[in-house]
């Protein structure tokens, strides 16, 4: 079944949650917290609301997150506050006693729903048809968990946007050709970093079945899925551009989600890490315009407020997925465990964890 199938069939939040108001859910939050105690891991994604972040043990990014889950082996229950994929890379790695739950099932991303397993199983057929056995999948760990397992299963790993440019390294050492899923613009970023020449790259397009490219065949030495982020591709180089002809002090700072062209006209870019270890590290004073989700953005305002910080785009919404867990969804998973019939429970299924974290093993061996 697919992430859109499943949603149809998902039970809506009970009306009840939605009528307390935010001091009363927060309440009941914390009284469950303290109930549980180390029973409960609560591990919250840097594009989430503030509102369930303020309940979250640790922040980061979705890897990092789903180690943290795996460490803390004493937690029989990890609230995953983010999306479908990073709740499965948590199920992945925590033990068959943990139950990784997902506050909203209908917290999914629209870049990995951009790259399904049937469309990547045909893909490759064809593929090897037009190379042969000279490519390596490398998907970016922004995928589901199926996708994971088709690459641990074909030879190649996951990357995240800090390691990316490691692992293409290592892909290549192992054959001509990289076959990057399901976000082109991390992979074009990438590849250009590593010294490959746009000509040198091609896009597959999932939904007409075919390799867009004009080159000779035999020069292709990435092929990009032609998948994106929806936050991310919603920055442009006019923003970039008007932005600098109204304060050139301001400096730009980029996820390498956004286009190519948006990277290399703006200052800086790297993962969700490296842009808020810059803004970190940035004087007292500093100006700057963030081309990421608008939560991070405002938290880094708030956080940073010695600084001038906003959004490389002005009517930048948050991500609307990311945003679907909220304090009634958190409260009424918690009420769910106090119940002992807890919902929402992700759970990857034998052969597909298997491939899965071989794949993110590779990666965590090389990089």
């Amino acid at each position: 079944m697919s992430f859109l199938e499943m949603i149809e069939q998902i039970p809506r939040l009970p009306e009840h949650y939605l009528q307390m108001n935010q001091e009363e859910l927060r309440e009941r939050v914390m009284a469950h917290k303290k109930r549980l105690g180390q029973r409960l891991y609560i591990p919250g994604h840097h594009y989430q609301k503030d509102e369930v972040i303020e309940f979250a043990d640790d922040t980061g990014d979705s890897l990092q997150l789903a180690r943290l889950s795996e460490q803390n082996n004493k937690a029989e229950y990890v609230i995953f506050l983010g999306v479908h994929f990073m709740a499965e890379t948590a199920d992945i790695l925590t033990s068959d006693d943990q139950k990784v739950i997902l506050p909203d099932l209908r917290a999914g991303c629209s870049m990995a729903d951009m790259a399904d397993i049937d469309q990547t199983e045909k893909a490759w057929e064809k593929l090897m048809e037009l190379f042969e056995d000279t490519i390596v999948p490398l998907t970016y760990v922004n995928s589901t968990a199926a996708i994971k397992a088709f690459c641990g299963k074909h030879g190649g790993a996951t990357v995240t946007s800090s390691n990316a440019g490691v692992m293409f390294d290592w892909a290549l050492s192992q054959k001509k050709r990289v076959l990057f899923l399901p976000d082109q613009h991390l992979g074009r970023n990438t590849a250009y970093d590593k010294g490959i020449p746009l000509e040198n790259m091609a896009v597959w397009d999932p939904i007409k079945g075919s390799l867009e490219y004009e080159g000779r065949i035999e020069d292709v030495q990435v092929i990009l899925w032609k998948g994106h982020c929806s936050v991310h591709e919603k920055f442009t180089v006019n923003q970039i551009q008007t932005l600098r002809a109204a304060d050139p002090e301001t400096k730009i700072i980029v996820h390498p989600e956004c286009s190519w062209e948006v990277v290399q006209a703006a200052d800086y870019n790297g993962s969700t890490n490296k842009i808020i270890t810059t803004i970190e590290q940035a004087p007292a004073g500093s100006k700057w315009a963030v081309g990421t989700e608008m939560n991070l953005v405002q938290r880094l305002k708030h956080t940073h407020q010695n600084k001038e910080i906003h959004s490389l785009n002005p009517a930048m919404c948050p991500c609307l997925t990311m945003n679907r867990i909220d304090l009634p969804h958190l409260l009424w998973s918690l009420d769910s465990i106090k119940k002992n019939h807890p919902h929402h429970i992700i759970k990857v299924d034998k052969d597909t964890a298997v491939f899965a974290k071989t794949a993110l093993e590779r990666m965590l061996s090389f990089a």
